[in-house]
């Protein structure tokens, strides 16, 4: 006889999907473009993706950087739009000086595109052309300005081993021709994460893009039905560009006109910046949340406010700083809605914003507050991945007695472990009708209560007059 009670199949959380443009020809085993790639490390992430710093290019990059090297998270997943096959044009042939026996070239040009010929080396003095692998070899590294090149190399054994110069063309990638419905068609294929890669994220990314009404949009739609099933979370920058959000006082306007009010995203203002990098806000958030739900056993139930990124000055897209004060940083996070940084005295930079973008249009608490919203997803997608093999079985009182033992003593461990207030599951008579029951159709309804964010603790100094009179009479 089956065991009465299941082991819940628990949501993973603080995985992200992150979609934008890689110099996936420069992989080593390059992933496919629009397919979902699971990577657990940066060397497995830089094997199938590349790498380059020039993250204007390459916007999947900078998430790269910052997730595995400077918060140590895993696993993401990531959507390349960026196909090499297609997205390329061809490059005009000139002379490139050759030095230590090295040519370089871009770091666009195609390796296996190139054309390579020694200027009046032939019999008859006319063009030697040069053969890949007998003269020449092909390889993507770094110059001696740390930026990742095509390095054309000349062999030993080849026939042009002393040349001075060589007259190069070649095919080179075209990042940006990459569009915003290119990088929207990437978000939905968040969707084939579950079964292309065996993971359902529960944040979605696109730093570089999600600035973008339209991409924004898909983001907002898919994170709350990923795969029509599952919900998660949109993480998008406020534009901070030309045309932009360049003073805190453009942000509530600029939240209502472009429609950035719904619970299931979160709205990141401005940039940051880390030594030479500069990083999307939404790029360290997502960082910085995944590494808060690891050291809460995997339970989204505290929020990334007050944590410390990955950072030394908040900028706007062109690098210029910005300087916060309080009273500025609790109008963006506690009347707009909106997460942003600040250097508070000896805490460092810290993210500083518990409400999804729908505060303070709804003050729904289920929706509001950035941890509880997270823990309902959380609760939902549990209960989705627990009971999905329970479907089809005959509806009988053992089912149904299952279910509800199962739940209930999986949200008793989360109250006895402090990730909720309390919690119970019931089934209500008024909720099955008996024509719901004739249809195979049962509602269990779940009553849980997350904990709120501390956003405020007050203190009331008074004085005791009291104090004085023992004090002086004693």
């Amino acid at each position: 006889q089956a065991t009465s009670v299941s082991t819940p199949n628990v949501a993973k959380v603080g995985i992200p999907f992150v979609v934008g443009t890689a110099p996936v020809h420069t992989a080593a085993k390059p992933a496919k473009a629009n397919v979902p790639v699971l990577a657990t490390s940066w060397e497995e992430a830089v094997e199938k993706l590349g790498f380059s710093y020039d993250w204007k290019k390459y916007t999947l990059c900078e998430f790269l950087y910052s997730h595995f090297q400077l918060f140590g998270c895993q696993p993401a997943i990531f959507c390349n739009v960026l196909d090499p096959a297609e997205m390329k044009e061809a490059a005009e042939a000139k002379e490139y000086p050759v030095a230590g026996h090295q040519a370089v070239l871009p770091l666009e040009a195609l390796a296996a595109s190139l054309t390579v010929t020694v200027k009046g080396t032939g019999e008859d003095g006319s063009d030697a052309a040069l053969k890949a692998d007998e003269d020449y070899s092909v390889f993507y590294g770094r110059d001696d300005s740390d930026a990742y090149v095509c390095v054309l190399e000349l062999l030993e054994d080849g026939s042009a081993y002393d040349a001075a110069s060589l007259a190069i063309g070649y095919d080179a990638v075209t990042p940006e021709s990459v569009t915003v419905a290119d990088v929207a068609e990437g978000v939905g294929q968040v969707d084939a994460s579950m079964t292309a890669v065996g993971v359902v994220p529960d944040l979605i990314c696109a730093p570089g893009w999600s600035h973008d009404t339209v991409v924004a949009a898909v983001m907002d739609t898919k994170a709350g039905a990923i795969s029509g099933l599952f919900k998660g979370k949109a993480l998008i920058d406020a534009d901070c560009g030309t045309n932009g959000v360049r003073e805190y006082s453009e942000l509530s306007g600029y939240k209502n006109k472009n429609s950035l009010v719904d619970e299931d995203q979160i709205l990141c203002w401005p940039q940051v910046r880390l030594g030479k990098y500069q990083f999307h806000l939404s790029t360290q958030l997502a960082g910085l949340m995944a590494s808060v739900d690891a050291a809460n056993r995997g339970v989204p139930y505290e929020s990334p406010s007050n944590k410390n990124l990955k950072m030394d000055a908040c900028v706007l897209e062109d690098g210029t700083e910005v300087n916060l004060t309080w009273p500025q940083v609790e109008l963006i996070a506690g009347d707009w809605g909106v997460v942003t940084a600040v250097n508070f005295l000896d805490s460092g930079w810290v993210a500083k914003g518990n409400y999804t973008a729908c505060f303070p249009g709804n003050t729904d608490v289920k929706d509001q507050f950035i941890p509880v919203s997270r823990m309902f997803d959380y609760i939902g997608n549990t209960l989705i991945r627990t009971f999905w093999p329970k479907q089809d079985k005959p509806l009988t009182p053992p089912l149904r007695d299952s279910i509800l033992r199962t739940c209930n003593i999986w949200l008793s461990g989360l109250c006895g472990s402090g990730y909720l207030y309390g919690a119970r599951c019931e089934l209500l008579a008024a909720e099955n009708p008996l024509a719901e029951l004739l249809a195979g159709h049962i509602t269990l309804h779940v009553y849980h209560a997350p904990p709120v964010p501390a956003q405020r603790i007050d203190f009331i100094l008074e004085y005791d007059v009291s104090y004085m009179e023992t004090a002086l009479t004693a």
